[in-house]
């Protein structure tokens, strides 16, 4: 029998967990961020927590430490499907077992293939009632990347591009040219903060030398920095090399290339860069190839090539797009043929940042 005061405050307790969940921001991965709340027979709060980072406790074993004997009898709230199996820690199903809780609130599933509705299953079968579905969407939204990395063995791909007013990236072919202005930089920097990985092709790295940092926020992870280079193009001087400490440097290349060219290969090496040899240098193939190196997300920063390429693949989750207050003319290089508006993503919003505006949205997403 489910206690009546329970029937209108699913959802303002799992609020409360999602709000827990959020502390882990930037600082989980590849595991996910969830937030947890045991609460008594009588509606007290009588413990929370979240998981803080990779190989620390989950976030339903702190809520329930916190809430020691009171946990009996009680219904924990939970943003993510309990998991059942032994991973860098024990399975949180035995524990919420072992604390007597009587009912168990989900937001949403774990497709992990060593989850996916097991967690659910173990507590059902041991007389454990289960509800799944409060706050889902929200609770899907706030790990679309670990959902997408965890059901697809891919990153989730935010693609960020800046352009002129009239689609346009640069004043000319192999020109580098500062299109948007300081608040628009500030916010990429904040994204990559919080991102495994970020991503351009050799030839922004020729054009613009960048140094792919985060910078000006707060970053508690490694930042991944990954170079696609068919032709192994990349300069061993390219002045990313000299941020190692920020994060490893992967050049996604192919087999045929490292065999071809043994010279630049160990010249990329010695300047510190791991090279990752693909049959066929596919963006599906490389995608699945940082999936398995646990990069659940990408900041794909250009350029137009990568950029064609990922949205023809179908890996592009989000688009994050800076237009800047100014008109390059034809002699610009254009962006993307089509452009991209609002019109074609879901949950767009445009924000307004110094005099440049961000359009962005969705493209695809799990809920």
């Amino acid at each position: 029998m489910v206690a009546a005061w329970r029937d209108g405050t699913d959802g303002v307790h799992m609020d409360r967990a999602l709000a827990f969940a959020r502390q882990g921001r930037g600082r989980t991965s590849p595991n996910p961020m969830v937030g947890a709340v045991v609460v008594s027979d009588t509606g007290s709060v009588v413990g929370s927590g979240f998981h803080a980072r990779a190989g620390a406790a989950h976030a339903e074993v702190c809520a329930l430490d916190a809430a020691g004997a009171a946990a009996r009898g009680a219904t924990l709230y939970c943003t993510l499907e309990p998991c059942a199996h032994q991973g860098r820690t024990g399975p949180c199903v035995a524990r919420i077992a072992e604390a007597g809780i009587r009912r168990v609130v989900v937001a949403v599933g774990d497709p992990s293939p060593r989850v996916n509705g097991a967690g659910i299953a173990w507590l059902r079968q041991r007389g454990i009632q289960v509800d799944v579905g409060v706050r889902r969407a929200e609770a899907a939204r706030l790990n679309e990347v670990f959902l997408t990395w965890a059901a697809l063995g891919r990153p989730f791909v935010t693609l960020k591009i800046a352009t002129s007013r009239d689609n346009r990236i640069a004043a000319g072919p192999g020109v580098r040219t500062q299109i948007t202005g300081s608040a628009a930089a500030a916010a990429v920097h904040a994204t990559r903060a919080e991102v495994d990985a970020v991503g351009v092709g050799s030839t922004t790295v020729l054009v613009d030398d960048p140094l792919l940092t985060a910078r000006g926020a707060r970053r508690r992870l490694p930042l991944t920095r990954v170079v696609f280079d068919r032709r192994l193009r990349t300069p061993p001087t390219a002045k990313m090399f000299g941020t190692l400490e920020a994060g490893p440097i992967v050049i996604m290349t192919t087999a045929a290339a490292l065999g071809s060219q043994e010279p630049a290969a160990d010249r990329l090496r010695a300047a510190g860069a791991a090279l990752q040899p693909l049959e066929t240098g596919a963006m599906a193939e490389v995608m699945q190839r940082l999936g398995a190196s646990e990069i659940t997300s990408l900041l794909l920063e250009g350029g137009t090539t990568v950029h064609r390429a990922a949205w023809s693949a179908g890996v592009v989750d989000r688009v994050q797009r800076y237009v800047a207050p100014v008109c390059l003319g034809a002699r610009g290089v254009p962006w993307m043929d089509d452009g991209m508006s609002v019109a074609k993503l879901r949950d767009a919003r445009v924000r307004r940042l110094g005099v440049d505006m961000l359009l962005e949205g969705h493209v695809q997403r799990l809920d």
